[in-house]
């Protein structure tokens, strides 16, 4: 018996050595384990709390799960929003979802070319874009990205910070699917798909929760 029990121990002894002596291997299994854990939350889609409309691939899950456990108030408004109203009849206009920190902006206007939109990021405030109507394309690259260089520094007023990027993912966005863009992300957001001049859209703007 006791020959069997040593046999059975020894794995996890041999599991503490290993985590206790080479601390990376010991961050390695963590950052697995949160990974897995922001993947399961992520994919049970009980964050949407309901809402239809699927997000999209390129999502940052890391950091909107981060923000979202940090502060679930303002995102438990806007997806409530988003379910509440029927987006293809909501007027055009500013909505104020939660005063200072969650706020709709509805529009249905021409597009413009790909030329005449920026690679932007902001700081105070994630994008969530969602095309009701038509079709446009979406740009976006990570902050990291060593072919964005900034031609405009951020402006306080604006919450906006400008970019060039050579590269970047484009992505084709319709009805059914929505965007975040974090502060993680740069993008460019809602240019012009060939045969779709006008595109109804909604923009809301979701605060950054402080560190």
């Amino acid at each position: 018996m006791q020959n069997s029990v040593s046999l059975w121990l020894r794995p996890i002894v041999l599991a503490a050595f290993l985590l206790a002596s080479f601390p990376s291997l010991a961050q390695a299994t963590n950052g697995s384990k949160e990974a897995e854990d922001v993947a399961a939350w992520y994919n049970s889609r009980d964050w949407l709390n309901g809402l239809k409309l699927t997000p999209h691939s390129s999502v940052n899950q890391k950091e909107l799960s981060r923000q979202y456990h940090a502060n679930k108030v303002w995102w438990d408004k806007t997806f409530a929003f988003l379910k509440a109203n029927d987006l293809a009849t909501l007027e055009p206009g500013r909505y104020i979802i939660d005063s200072a920190n969650v706020t709709a902006f509805v529009s249905e206007v021409p597009v413009k070319d790909m030329d005449q939109v920026n690679w932007e990021t902001h700081k105070n405030f994630n994008d969530l874009q969602y095309i009701i109507k038509g079709k446009a394309k979406m740009g976006v690259t990570p902050v990291t990205d060593p072919n964005a260089k900034v031609t405009v520094p951020y402006d306080s007023k604006g919450d906006t910070e400008t970019y060039s990027v050579a590269g970047g993912a484009y992505y084709v966005a319709e009805p059914g699917t929505f965007f975040i863009f974090s502060p993680q992300d740069i993008h460019k957001p809602a240019f012009k798909v060939e045969g779709y001049d006008v595109v109804k859209k909604i923009l809301i703007k979701v605060r950054v929760p402080s560190e």
